[in-house]
């Protein structure tokens, strides 16, 4: 996240800023689609976004992932998923990269930029894990304070069971660790397509019903406009 962001982040009242991330989770509620058509997808990443040049061979590359990634165990589809966007975007906040304070890229759009904030690696390895069939209960995106960086932070956590300590998918770092050795990170929310929890290390106090919440559309309506087959 940019600094503006965490500053905006810091100074919101704890209600406005829970409603404001339950609110997102009607976006990511549809992150469950059938099939990906990506030649369709790309014709409308064309028409929406202008000539795609090389930058197309980054959509292809999601593609081949996503093929070879498909059957294989919840663990490696983590670590392929998470090696891919992190070897494919660089870093770059919302500022320097569409002069905004926060805006939440697609996969397509981010894959495109080849970068993207934290939040946008972290929506591009859920949307990709719950394509390829990991369940929406295992996959939770969290915000969490950068303690070294001291700055808020995004990444993607992944509980095997319900009670286990989650796999913390991350593009400060490559390996995939237990949230109990990422002592450099403190849980403040987390959401998926199913909820909102208080975020702590054990996985926290669910407090919303994303079902309910429809504010932030603007990704799922994105996506949809660029040819994915998305699920409300």
């Amino acid at each position: 996240m940019s600094s503006r962001s965490t500053r905006a982040l810091r100074r919101s009242r704890p209600g406005t800023l829970l409603l404001a991330l339950a609110t997102s989770l009607a976006v990511l509620a549809g992150a469950q689609p059938g099939e990906w058509d990506f030649r369709l997808i790309g014709q409308r990443a064309e028409s929406l976004y202008g000539p795609l040049g090389e930058q197309h061979s980054r959509i292809d590359a999601w593609q081949g992932l996503l093929e070879d990634a498909r059957g294989l165990p919840e663990r490696e589809q983590l670590q392929a998923v998470n090696r891919f966007f992190n070897a494919q975007l660089r870093f770059t906040d919302d500022i320097g990269l569409w002069r905004e304070v926060d805006y939440w890229a697609t996969p397509v759009e981010a894959l495109l930029k080849g970068a993207g904030d934290c939040e946008d690696f972290a929506i591009a390895k859920y949307i990709s894990l719950r394509h390829l069939g990991v369940p929406a209960q295992k996959l939770r995106i969290t915000y969490v304070k950068a303690l070294r960086l001291n700055q808020a932070h995004m990444v993607l956590t992944y509980y095997p069971r319900p009670d286990a300590v989650p796999l913390v998918l991350d593009n400060l770092i490559g390996s995939l660790l237990p949230a109990s050795q990422r002592t450099d990170l403190q849980p403040v929310y987390a959401f998926n397509g199913e909820g909102l929890w208080l975020a702590n290390a054990s996985g926290g106090k669910q407090v919303g019903d994303s079902k309910r919440l429809s504010r932030w559309q603007d990704l799922l309506k994105k996506m949809k406009a660029e040819g994915f087959p998305l699920n409300e």
